[in-house]
């Protein structure tokens, strides 16, 4: 598999370790809009981008792959604002995109656990949800896509506004990420966390997604790559 790496940062370098070792080919890594042109020839024939830039180049990042018919693999959050809009792009172009909040495994097999809570916790009113995150310093946005993905999770379950779940945002350190979802009341404290102990969850799970849609068409997440 010949993959383009656009966003050469710490995910990248580790999704590049982890891909040249199961024996892909990284036909070209891209850090910044300058290169995402002068690469575009790279980039096109390239089987498959997987993107890890920032919040503010994201979309622009998609969107030239969408045009280059190339699938893309997106791990960036702070971007959805504008999903629908790329979501339409893909669609015109016949293209395949693959996002997710969090490509960790684990994560997302809490994502499923914290849906199966919210449900069993409609309608006790005892209890008080709250979500806090904790990540590294160098992290852009706050709060995490993966916080907010659990609060969306979440709120049409216990049947709240989204705004009424509070998110605790920390940066601090070199944390890869740790997530922790609470119900509190005056009795007991009911608790489910997902702590990431390096990259490489991410790194695994990026690539795995990017085999996945080798070949595909359409718009994929975590769910339909782990058939939960």
């Amino acid at each position: 598999m010949k993959i383009a790496l656009i966003g050469y940062g710490k995910m990248g370098h580790a999704i590049e370790d982890l891909a040249v070792g199961k024996g892909h080919k990284i036909l070209c890594t891209v850090d910044n809009a300058a290169e995402l042109n002068d690469k575009e020839a790279l980039i096109a024939a390239s089987d498959v981008a997987i993107e890890f830039s920032t919040p503010n180049t994201a979309t622009a990042n998609i969107e030239h792959c969408l045009r280059q018919h190339v699938p893309v693999v997106c791990g960036t959050t702070g971007w959805y604002d504008n999903y629908d809009e790329v979501i339409a792009l893909c669609r015109q172009n016949d293209g395949t995109i693959f996002t997710a909040t969090n490509f960790s495994i684990g994560m997302n097999i809490m994502f499923a656990i914290n849906e199966r809570l919210a449900e069993l916790m409609h309608g006790r009113d005892d209890y008080r949800v709250s979500i806090t995150e904790t990540h590294h310093i160098h992290k852009l946005d706050a709060p995490s896509g993966t916080a907010i993905s659990l609060r969306q999770q979440i709120a049409p379950r216990l049947g709240v506004s989204e705004s009424t779940i509070d998110i605790e945002s920390i940066r601090e350190g070199e944390v890869p990420g740790t997530h922790v979802v609470r119900y509190d009341s005056d009795i007991d404290t009911i608790t489910i966390s997902h702590e990431a102990h390096s990259r490489k969850g991410l790194a695994a799970g990026a690539l795995m997604a990017a085999e996945f849609v080798c070949g595909k068409k359409g718009i994929f997440t975590m769910k339909d790559l782990l058939g939960i």
